[in-house]
């Protein structure tokens, strides 16, 4: 039986490329957020876990003094590696490994962020514990990701497609299930914010090379969805649609 973390290896390393030219990953205000909240700390060390293709690590890495890209795909990092010579980024190094047990030591880190990762990580609470126990004091950490509706039949159903498209998802967490679980783990929540994210059906399931009979039955699902779902992904004739996204910047408490 292949473990959930292989599923997230596999999963990913047959993508990476795809996900380095992603316009949802590429690009956004989050990002420029990102780049802004790390301004005038020089000297600051960034971890950026679950760190994909690299973008939160090339946004903020220019304004810093080290960053480090965790993943657990060793061939997302790879991407990451070479993209970061190309773009002349020497203080960035990569590190392969799991969320849920982070290979540092306490208090390495000023910042830690993580971008659209989260809902693919087995044990959340220890994951949050880990990104507590190597922040330094003063330090922040930024959560990003998809959040789930509070409403139960949306959810269900964002829940589904989401597995249909990726075997590795987890779970996108409610706004207050996020609130309820960086406040357990010892955090404060400073700011936070969410926006919609419209994603283009086509390039949504490529990107994942997602099996053509695992498309139809998301295309399925979408087109014969109640129509409160439907209103909630503002769902459109091609089956592209939007999803709601929350960023939380937290503190230690």
């Amino acid at each position: 039986m292949t473990s959930h973390d292989e599923q997230v290896n596999q999963q990913f390393g047959q993508v990476a490329a795809a996900y380095l030219t992603s316009k949802a990953h590429a690009q956004g205000a989050d990002l420029e957020a990102l780049s802004a909240l790390t301004l005038g700390h020089a000297d600051a060390s960034v971890l950026d876990l679950g760190c994909g293709a690299g973008h939160v690590s090339f946004a903020v890495a220019p304004n810093v003094a080290k960053v480090t890209a965790y993943d657990l795909s060793e061939e997302m990092l790879v991407v990451v590696a070479k993209e970061a010579v190309q773009r002349g980024l020497s203080n960035l190094k990569t590190h392969q490994g799991v969320v849920e047990a982070l290979p540092f030591a306490s208090a390495s880190f000023d910042f830690v962020l993580t971008r659209f990762s989260a809902h693919h990580w087995s044990d959340l609470p220890k994951a949050l514990s880990e990104m507590r126990r190597v922040l330094k004091p003063g330090g922040s950490i930024v959560v990003i990701d998809v959040i789930a509706p509070d409403v139960p039949l949306i959810d269900t159903h964002l829940q589904c497609i989401e597995l249909l498209r990726d075997v590795s998802h987890v779970r996108n967490y409610a706004y207050a299930e996020w609130q309820r679980q960086l406040e357990q783990a010892g955090f404060r929540i400073d700011a936070s914010d969410k926006w919609k994210l419209p994603l283009n059906f086509d390039a949504w399931v490529t990107r994942m090379r997602t099996p053509l009979d695992r498309v139809a039955v998301i295309r399925g699902l979408l087109r014969g969805a109640p129509q409160e779902v439907r209103s909630y992904l503002t769902l459109q004739e091609d089956d592209s649609f939007a999803i709601d996204v929350a960023m939380f910047r937290t503190s230690i408490t």
